[in-house]
């Protein structure tokens, strides 16, 4: 990995945990919050998309991805969080 796509990567993250934290509270998490949440949805998102056979490419397939995964994310975490 270059420089380039280790701060596309944190761009995204940050932009999709920002959007994963208005969608599902109402508000972001914060910077660092953002990023690690995006990149985790990223992550999780990745592999929902493999399971389903769903292709996304690009700048805003890869934040459409992100923001799915961490919207799954959080919503998992707010499902253990309850138990």
């Amino acid at each position: 990995m270059n420089i380039e796509s280790i701060l596309m990567a944190l761009i995204i993250g940050a932009i999709a945990g920002w959007l994963a934290g208005k969608l599902f509270k109402g508000r972001g998490f914060g910077l660092v919050g953002n990023i690690v949440v995006g990149i985790i949805g990223a992550v999780v998102g990745s592999f929902l998309f493999d399971v389903l056979g769903i292709k996304a490419g690009g700048l805003i397939g890869s934040l459409v991805v992100a923001t799915v995964g961490a919207l799954v994310l959080l919503f998992s975490v707010n499902l253990i969080k309850k138990m």
